[in-house]
């Protein structure tokens, strides 16, 4: 496969996309007529949002950090420097994980000082 071929390819794509682009474009102002606005009512709405975000953050990371604590004491090898800094890892993805179970928690604290309960 030659290189002008790959790049009438991309040519085409855009052609694809900017020209589906501007259909939707046009039909937008029709779909939009029966679709609800966006966003939120009420501060509790905002922070249980926040909330859960990030627990979901959270948790991706400290699960992160488990596989590359995991990964890195299987690579070891018996050198305690990379045993070290494998267990180092391991703590700091339970410690993810013990703020993202706390997380709600400390949410309704926040709650209660703001004054939605």
């Amino acid at each position: 496969m030659s290189i002008p071929h790959t790049h009438s390819l991309r040519a085409a794509l855009c052609g694809v996309f900017v020209g589906l682009v501007f259909v939707l474009g046009a039909v937008d102002p029709a779909l939009a007529q029966g679709a609800e606005q966006p966003g939120v009512s009420d501060l509790g709405e905002v922070i249980t949002n926040i909330r859960n975000w990030l627990v979901g953050l959270l948790v991706a990371l400290a699960t992160l950090l488990l596989t590359i604590g995991g990964l890195r004491y299987l690579l070891a090898g018996g050198d305690p420097g990379e045993v070290s800094k494998a267990k180092d890892t391991l703590k700091y993805s339970a410690l993810g994980y013990g703020v993202a179970i706390l997380a709600p928690i400390l949410v309704e604290i926040l709650r209660g000082f703001v004054g939605l309960d």
